[in-house]
């Protein structure tokens, strides 16, 4: 292992980079000159770290700016991590763990509240304190179960408002300011840079990605504010009696009115010849069943973990929320790494907090994971203390932190990065 050099890529090392990138997600490894430098033109090279081995990389690591937007709405600092592989040829020699640790150093010194990921795999990212903090559901619509009236206009006549079809550009001019309403209120969201809608639209283009245009939808409620945006693809599929059988999958879905959430997917239902809808990413609270006149219409086809937190910095992340009821504790938080071991006394009300390191008796302690996976109101204290990951030292400590931290509305986040 101490042969290997570590180290940020170097941009006549980044093919090579990207070699070892595509075979760790099992893709065609050699990267085409438009794959280099259309990375190239966005990629931060000095977050940008390859294990070498004889000069060819081995392992691959990326990190960028990002913010989340907790419980309350306030958006916070994080160290997004992304495009992590080790190849197949160097596992079990500790890569990713100098990687991470060189990383999450820099994220700490850079004043990032936490780090994110999406984890592909469940077991790898709990032992560099990671938690689970915001889950996933995707939901598959019967089309003509769904109870609703096929005559019946959309949106309803009594609504308001109206949907329109756009094009890439007016999508790309529309979709940043309505996300950002939508960050601004779904705690568990990120933010999203003009790249997002460049490859959503097809300005830029996915690497292995055989671009198909997808429909826009936008819906405007009755003062002409634009209140919700839908993407969608249709495959076509006609069964052998002429009947068409065509399902569309939702890429992205954006609404920040009831109204617009109703009329949005109600329009997706009404679309001629679509019998199938897969929801793409939606929290697992989601209004969309109840939403139609028959929910067994929605079914689950995916329900799993997301996103993951990594807190670096307990004092900022926990006085960045707001809390359901107030209510006071001291924390002691374990972290082998140290980043944000200790014992910290949180004063939590519905307008805010305050926190502070503090020597005074623990009420609870937990490791850092568990704080990830409590920060942003996503799970049970008592479920955890049950499970025997919480460790309750004040007696009733649990059900308070469990009534303190809980969220009125699950954690959501829209993205994979």
């Amino acid at each position: 292992m101490s042969a290997l050099d570590i180290r940020p890529v170097t941009p006549s090392e980044f093919s090579d980079w990207l070699r070892a990138l595509n075979t760790g997600f099992l893709r065609p490894p050699t990267p085409t000159d438009e794959e280099v430098s259309g990375r190239l033109a966005y990629m931060d090279l000095s977050r940008t770290r390859g294990a070498f081995d004889a000069g060819r990389c081995v392992a691959t690591f990326r990190s960028f700016a990002q913010e989340l937007t907790v419980v309350g709405g306030a958006a916070v600092p994080t160290d997004a991590v992304t495009n992590v592989t080790v190849s197949p040829t160097h596992r079990r020699r500790g890569l990713l763990t100098r990687l991470m640790a060189d990383d999450l150093a820099e994220a700490k010194a850079r004043g990032d509240v936490a780090a994110t990921l999406i984890a592909a795999e469940y077991p790898i990212y709990g032992r560099y304190g990671f938690g689970p903090a915001a889950g996933t559901t995707v939901w598959e619509i019967d089309v003509h179960r769904t109870g609703l009236d096929p005559h019946r206009p959309v949106p309803s006549p009594e609504d308001g408002g109206r949907i329109d079809l756009v094009d890439g550009a007016e999508a790309r001019k529309l979709g940043p300011a309505l996300h950002d309403r939508l960050r601004a209120r779904q705690h568990g969201a990120v933010s999203r840079g003009a790249r997002w809608w460049n490859l959503v639209t097809g300005q830029q283009l996915f690497p292995h990605d055989d671009w198909t245009e997808p429909f826009y939808a936008v819906y405007r409620g009755a003062d002409g504010t634009v209140d919700g945006m839908l993407i969608y693809r249709a495959d076509d599929n006609w069964g052998d009696a002429k009947q068409p059988l065509n399902g569309a999958k939702v890429r992205d879905m954006i609404a920040v009115t009831p109204a617009a959430e109703r009329a949005l997917w109600h329009f997706l239902c009404s679309v001629d010849w679509i019998s199938t809808i897969r929801t793409g990413i939606r929290p697992a609270d989601d209004l969309l069943p109840l939403l139609l006149p028959d929910p067994r219409a929605a079914r689950v086809v995916t329900q799993a973990d997301f996103l993951w937190v990594r807190v670096l910095d307990v004092v900022r992340a926990l006085e960045a929320r707001t809390y359901a009821v107030p209510g006071a504790l001291v924390l002691e938080i374990r972290d082998a790494a140290g980043y944000a071991a200790g014992r910290f006394h949180l004063d939590a009300t519905p307008d805010g907090a305050t926190c502070a390191p503090t020597t005074r008796s623990a009420d609870l302690a937990m490791d850092v994971r568990e704080l990830g996976t409590l920060w942003l109101g996503d799970e049970s204290v008592l479920r955890l203390e049950a499970l025997g990951r919480v460790e309750e030292l004040t007696p009733g400590a649990a059900a308070t932190a469990d009534a303190v931290f809980r969220a009125a509305r699950r954690a959501w986040c829209p993205d994979v990065f």
